[in-house]
């Protein structure tokens, strides 16, 4: 049986830049808000990180940082997606020589894959690196999805530890865990579909949200993880708009205009990427309001 990466929560963390490159002094802020809240994993340089305009000296600075600061304390995830294989191939070696402890990667966007070029994607880094594997199924942003039979497929390889899933379909993640089991571990990659996939089986979300609430989302996990899904659902019905607002814009502008608001050092956005507009900040700073976590 494969050993699950990680159980509970795990902080999509933001990438906070300055006009000069990263902001390694608010980074820390937030590497050390993450351990105080509990949060099991980070995954740096994913999405939300804004992976895609990191440089390469860049990509190893921040990943070779954030290894050497934590130190143990939390579990890291590097982010190695792309839509060139023999590429992300190349910074998964990196990554690993820097000492992380999992990687994870998307299905490959724009190229619109087969398949049976998504399962051999996959299949390429894992037979090549010998870290723990997670999956990232993203079709909103990809345009392509796993289905379950790529998945089962997946399963079978030693290498590939669990999938992100967030498709938001939970009757493919339902079936995912009936014809997988353990051999393919389940997060929810939503965090408005953290409870659902939890109660079927999954073992925590790769979160955004926990960028601003990171001990909310901890708790929430250890409900789950518990089987206390009342005191569960609780709160996630409080916090339900708050998962909703952070996605009002592309990730990663609502999470990192919501840190700002709270006094926490989010930094620039990169392009294409640009800050959130007027009509969609009121509407994240109400429901901030309305989940009491702004005054």
């Amino acid at each position: 049986m494969k050993t699950p990466v990680f159980k509970g929560s795990c902080t999509a963390i933001i990438t906070p830049f300055t006009n000069d490159g990263i902001d390694y002094a608010a980074l820390v802020r937030q590497l050390d808000r993450q351990a105080a809240g509990g949060t099991k994993a980070l995954l740096v340089a994913g999405t939300t990180g804004e992976s895609t305009t990191l440089n390469a000296d860049e990509y190893e600075s921040l990943i070779d940082f954030c290894v050497k600061y934590v130190s143990g304390r939390m579990t890291i995830i590097a982010g190695i997606g792309g839509n060139n294989t023999a590429d992300c191939c190349k910074k998964g070696e990196l990554a690993a020589r820097l000492g992380v402890d999992a990687l994870t990667m998307t299905t490959p966007y724009y190229n619109k894959s087969t398949q049976e070029g998504i399962v051999r994607h996959f299949t390429y880094v894992a037979d090549r690196i010998d870290l723990p594997l997670i999956l990232y199924n993203v079709p909103s942003r990809t345009s392509v999805g796993i289905t379950l039979d790529s998945y089962k497929r997946l399963a079978e390889h030693p290498n590939i530890n669990g999938v992100k899933e967030a498709s938001g379909d939970i009757s493919l993640i339902a079936k995912l865990r009936a014809y997988c089991g353990n051999n393919l571990y389940i997060w929810s990659g939503n965090d408005d579909n953290t409870v659902p996939i939890m109660s079927i089986g999954g073992l925590g979300v790769i979160s955004v949200a926990s960028n601003v609430i990171p001990g909310e989302i901890t708790l929430l996990c250890d409900l789950c993880l518990g089987r206390n899904f009342t005191a569960a659902t609780e709160g996630y019905v409080k916090y339900a708009d708050l998962f909703e607002k952070l996605f009002i814009e592309t990730n990663p502008i609502p999470v990192k205009k919501a840190m700002e608001l709270l006094g926490l050092d989010s930094g620039l956005m990169r392009l294409p990427l640009v800050e959130m507009s007027g009509e969609a900040a009121e509407k994240l700073v109400s429901t901030m309001k309305r989940c009491e976590i702004l005054k």
